[in-house]
Parts: structure tokens; sequence; C-alpha cells
């Protein structure tokens, strides 16, 4: 396809990339963080203000979202409502 152009550092710098399916948020994103969990499962972490550390292999799975489909979601301020259509994750 055709190309985008991100801007980097503060704005200063241009990166060129591809127009394809980027996994920037949602279950594409988990998906592939889950992938470079996996490969960098020997990889230390290090955890509270860097007095502690843990290997990413050891850090437990991300639990998928909740569905709140049907329930009350308040909105404009607190003066309106309307049901939720959110499913949760797969």
């Amino acid at each position: 396809m055709g190309k985008i152009r991100i801007r980097t550092g503060r704005g200063t710098g241009i990166r060129e990339i591809d127009n394809d399916e980027k996994a920037w948020a949602g279950d594409a994103y988990k998906k592939l963080q889950e992938e470079k969990k996996k490969q960098a499962a020997n990889r230390m972490v290090h955890t509270g203000r860097g007095t502690g550390a843990k290997r990413l292999g050891d850090l437990p799975d991300v639990k998928p979202r909740p569905s709140t489909e049907g329930m009350t979601r308040v909105t404009g301020r607190g003066t309106g409502s309307r049901k939720s259509t959110n499913k949760g994750s797969s």
C-alpha cells in the first residue's frame, strides 16, 4: 500500500513506515505482547523502584477483559446514561 510518516523524538524526527494493519491497541496488541514476552522470557525486569527483579517468563498472564454488555454506562458529566455494548476480550 502506501507509506505513513510517523513523528519521533518530540516531533523532531520522521520515520516512514508501510501502511498495513497495525497492532497498537486491543486484542491484536495483546497477542503481539504475548509473543514478545515469550521471546524475552529469560530477561530480567526490575520492580518496586528497582529494589526487586523477576524474569519475564515468571510474570502472570493477562486476564481477559470482562464483558459489560447490558450494564448502564453514565455519560455527559453524569447527566445521562445508556446501555453498554462492550463484549469484552476473547
